[in-house]
């Protein structure tokens, strides 16, 4: 075959590199099959503005069925069933600060395309302890009474996160972790989350699997068809454009239709209007008054709930939940740098992830979500069907959400969004995730019956043991109240208990570091001819930091400092002149290949 250089090159369509001339057919159209797995954009890629708009708004609507929830689950627990402007208001403050928080970490965090938000994690400590008796129900006018102090519980555990991530205790524990930990703790994330998958569809298996089906249709099926769109530029005037919009949008597109049939069929009175009846829940006026009673401009602050007070026992239960959330992190952020096109996060970034995401819960309990944040791994699946991976589509996510949680009439809209479609949507989101953490295992020798052994044991131990420890709560009683909470937390955590036992195993049963999958771990990326992308292009601090970091020598000895920082890598690696793409977006031409990395 003969070979002529390759020329690559970066613009708004995502970064290409051309293929080289072949005299066989087939080998070309083998590459072009292949292409249908790469990324359209990977993390230094900046789209057109108009697509970093549309696409942050599937960001925000794929988190929104867990940022939603959260508020709404907790308002049982702090006594808000029967205030609902207050309970709004709540939901507008979880947006705001998870749009804060997410701006944070991608600008000064981990620097990939992840979106933070509440985190079911943190949960289960909280209504576990707002469930004691000491947490019973005040008078209805003191209803914001144990909102502050849920939140202020919050304050105080997540400092623990900030010194863990700053002080680089994150990035030490990482030199143990490898494959075989965060195979099963990403797996089980998934895998964990199917019976909230199953009870938001079970609400109506028609509207839920219509939506998975439309989804599935237009992420999979119809990827390749481009649809003409009309632009306009000064060089062509009004032209026309092809865009790969079901490749890009496949979510949006499989929410919006989905939420527009129950619109219709709510319109026509063809779903039941009696609360007991089966599908009422897919109506799309049930939360009507909601919106109704929301304020159109609505600013949260410091301390809106009153002064926080503090309890003990809250703290402790909470904090297994944070131990967890740190774990379940370090796996997301691996998990997205593959989705994303990115090299594995070197440890001076995995430690800034972890104390932004501190820093992020801080913000929380000072604001009073009644929660923290974390990484979102909804959104981390949602890279790997849009094959988007952008950061810059994640930075128009916090806006977004900053937005929303300002405009208090635009945050209720989207609370009309009904349950079979949020289930639906789930159904596709937690597969992919699942799936993203069996795929580390390539690292692995899986012929190699200790890792077998290894993966298999933690994947089946991280489904039992919270599932029997959820049938059987009172089991766990050590006469310590504070100890009950704690242990209960992390037993029913499913991707605690299998990345634990993962983590436990691969460092005690003998094993050389090429059948662990340690090397090819360490080095996955490095000498990859399909990745052009460094690692301080995608992890170096922006704003010039990285430059004026590398001319203090000392400051590399900083855990969250990168050592031997090149002064001219800020982060800063897309081409931002382009101002037009000169190929369909989302799908490259046939004779490139898009620099990424496949699911």
């Amino acid at each position: 075959m003969n070979i002529q250089e390759n020329s690559c090159r970066t613009g708004l369509e995502g970064r290409f590199c051309d293929l080289p001339e072949t005299q066989h057919g087939e080998e070309l159209e083998s590459s072009i099959e292949e292409d249908n797995n790469k990324l359209a954009y990977c993390v230094t890629d900046v789209p057109p503005w108009y697509l970093c708009i549309v696409l942050g708004i599937q960001h925000c609507l794929t988190a929104f069925g867990g940022i939603i929830a959260i508020p709404l689950i907790l308002s049982q627990g702090l006594c808000l069933q029967h205030d609902g402007l207050t309970q709004s208001h709540l939901i507008s403050t979880i947006f705001f600060v998870s749009g804060i928080c997410t701006l944070l970490q991608v600008t000064f965090g981990i620097r990939l395309p992840i979106l933070q938000g509440g985190t079911f994690t943190l949960l289960a400590p909280s209504m576990a302890m707002l469930s004691m008796p000491e947490w019973t129900c005040p008078a209805w006018t003191q209803n914001s009474s144990l909102v502050n102090t849920s939140s202020a519980e919050f304050t105080e555990v997540c400092r623990m996160s900030v010194f863990v991530g700053f002080s680089g205790l994150i990035g030490l524990f990482m030199r143990f972790i490898g494959p075989l930990t965060i195979a099963p703790t990403i797996s089980l994330i998934g895998l964990s989350l199917f019976d909230s998958a199953g009870t938001s569809a079970g609400n109506h298996w028609g509207i839920s699997a219509m939506t998975t089906v439309l989804i599935i249709l237009f992420s999979q099926y119809l990827r390749h068809i481009a649809v003409p769109f009309p632009t306009y530029s000064k060089d062509k005037k009004l032209h026309t454009t092809r865009v790969y919009i079901f490749q890009i949008l496949p979510v949006l597109l499989g929410i919006t239709l989905s939420w527009l049939i129950c619109y219709i069929l709510t319109t026509y009175n063809v779903l039941p209007s009696d609360p007991d009846q089966y599908g009422y829940l897919a109506r799309t006026d049930l939360k009507g008054d909601v919106m109704g009673r929301a304020p159109w401009l609505s600013f949260p602050y410091p301390g809106q709930w009153g002064l926080p007070t503090v309890s003990l026992a809250g703290v402790v239960g909470i904090l297994a939940g944070v131990i967890s959330s740190m774990i379940e992190s370090v796996g997301d952020y691996h998990a997205c740098a593959r989705l994303s096109g990115a090299p594995p996060p070197p440890k001076h970034a995995i430690n800034r992830g972890i104390g932004i995401e501190g820093l992020g819960c801080l913000l929380a309990g000072a604001w009073g979500t009644g929660n923290g944040t974390t990484s979102y791994s909804e959104n981390v699946g949602a890279l790997g069907i849009t094959k988007v991976g952008s950061r810059m589509v994640i930075v128009a996510s916090g806006v977004l959400m900053v937005l929303m949680g300002v405009f208090g009439k635009v945050s209720a809209v989207f609370t009309t969004i009904p349950s079979p479609v949020i289930g639906g949507m789930f159904m596709v989101m937690f597969g992919v995730i699942s799936a993203a953490g069996v795929s580390n295992l390539q690292y692995a020798d899986m012929n190699s019956s200790r890792n077998i052994f290894i993966f298999g044991f933690s994947m089946f131990v991280g489904l039992v043991i919270p599932n029997w420890i959820l049938k059987n709560p009172k089991t766990i009683a050590t006469g310590v109240v504070e100890i009950d909470q704690m242990l209960q937390v992390l037993l029913t955590t499913s991707m605690f208990v299998g990345g634990f036992f993962g983590f436990i195993l691969d460092n005690t049963i003998p094993g050389s570091k090429h059948e662990r999958g340690i090397l090819a771990w360490n080095k996955a990326h490095e000498d990859d001819s399909s990745n052009t992308l460094e690692s301080g292009e995608v992890y170096n601090l922006p704003f010039g930091i990285s430059a004026y970091l590398s001319s203090s020598s000392w400051l590399q000895y900083i855990p969250f400092c990168p050592s031997g920082v090149s002064s001219s890598l800020d982060g800063s690696g897309a081409d931002i002149n382009a101002l037009e793409p000169k190929h369909p977006l989302g799908h490259p031409e046939p004779s490139q290949i898009i620099i990424g990395v496949p699911l």
